[in-house]
């Protein structure tokens, strides 16, 4: 029994993984507004390691379509600029010799149903993720039942793995609404 209850266990907080997991690809989707998250994934060249962005700057908001980012050195503006322009952001940075500024374009009509496609299939890959967890737990609970644990809890076990499956799946749904929401609004 104590057995079951680990893997009940261990089913939740995977699919927690999942959902965070999800969460983070959708803030990496921008929605045509500034945010600071938007340059995490990008790396610079400090000292001869690459190093995030947000760790030899500081990255602010001005207003809601300006990106203000202003190195620690001077000296890495360069690296900054190209590191942008390199990445798959498709924005064009301008410095003025302290800091550099990028200008979220609005999104056309188009771009915005591309991206409401994408955070479409982040949020499957999320809610496959959750699935394959109830797969695998439910495995392991029936291994259990065939050395020897009672057929009703295992039967228990499964139902709470059912019923995990089905509230980690709606936060994920309700993960992408808010994302469509974002992305669609003009």
């Amino acid at each position: 029994m104590e057995e079951i209850e680990l893997y009940l266990e261990e089913a939740q907080e995977l699919m927690q993984k999942a959902v965070d997991h999800t969460s983070a690809e959708l803030l990496k989707i921008r929605a045509g507004k500034a945010m600071p998250n938007l340059v995490d994934g990008i790396m610079v060249p400090y000292y001869g390691a690459p190093t995030p962005i947000n760790q030899v700057s500081s990255v602010t908001t001005p207003d809601a379509r300006t990106l203000a980012i202003k190195p620690f050195e001077r000296t890495l503006i360069g690296e900054i600029e190209k590191a942008i322009i390199n990445s798959d952001l498709g924005l064009a940075p301008q410095n003025n010799g302290e800091i550099i500024i990028l200008t979220i374009p609005t999104l056309t009509e188009e771009r915005r149903v591309s991206l409401v496609k994408q955070a479409k299939n982040e949020c499957e890959n999320g809610k496959i993720s959750v699935r394959n967890v109830r797969k695998d737990t439910n495995d392991s609970l029936k291994k259990l039942q065939k050395e020897g644990a009672s057929e009703d809890d295992v039967k228990r076990a499964e139902e709470k793995v059912q019923k995990y499956t089905d509230q980690y799946i709606v936060k994920i749904d309700g993960l992408l609404e808010k994302k469509e929401a974002e992305i669609m609004k003009v």
